[in-house]
C-alpha cells in the first residue's frame, strides 16, 4: 500500500478548497471495480480479511495494492478467475474498469494497472457427484 498521504485530485477549481482521497478509498474502488468484472472468481486476500469474511464482513480492498512513486500511481490487482475464461480478455477488462471508475469517481489517473492471476477455479463439483454409491472405485457397478 501507499504511504499514508492522501492524493489530491486532478486540476480543479481552488475556489472552494482542495480535493484530497485518502489511499484506502482508491482501494476499495478498485477492489469494487475488480470484482464485477465478469470472470473473475474473487480477489485474493489474506487470513485477516479471510476470517472478518466468515463473520459477515467483507473486505472491499483485498488483492489491492497501491504504490505511488515518481512516476505515478500504480494499482496491483490479484485476483482468482473462473475456469474457461480468455485470461487475456478478462485482464484487460479489469484493467479499464479499475481506471474508468477511478477517473469517474476520484478523477486520478493511474500510470499503471498490473493484473496478477494467482489462480483459476474450477466449475463446483455437485456433493451428489461426489458420493455416489451406485459405482465401484474402478468404475464398475457391483
Amino acid at each position: 500500500m501507499a504511504e499514508e498521504s492522501n492524493f489530491a485530485v486532478n486540476e480543479t477549481k481552488k475556489t472552494l478548497g482542495e480535493i484530497e482521497v485518502a489511499p484506502e478509498v482508491i482501494e476499495v474502488i478498485s477492489g469494487i471495480a475488480a470484482s464485477k468484472v465478469a470472470g473473475v472468481y474473487a480477489m485474493q486476500g489474506k487470513l485477516g480479511s479471510g476470517v472478518s469474511e466468515l463473520f459477515g464482513r467483507v473486505d472491499h480492498k483485498k488483492g489491492v495494492h497501491l504504490t505511488a512513486d515518481d512516476e505515478g500511481l500504480k494499482v496491483d490487482i490479484y485476483c482468482y478467475l473462473d475456469y474457461g475464461v480468455s485470461v487475456p480478455k478478462v485482464a484487460l477488462e479489469l484493467q479499464e474498469k479499475v481506471r474508468e471508475q477511478l477517473v469517474h469517481m476520484t478523477d486520478i489517473e493511474l500510470k499503471e494497472v498490473n493484473v496478477h492471476v494467482v489462480g483459476i477455479v474450477p466449475e463446483k463439483t455437485e456433493l451428489q457427484d461426489l458420493l455416489n454409491l451406485d459405482d465401484d472405485e474402478d468404475g464398475e457397478e457391483e
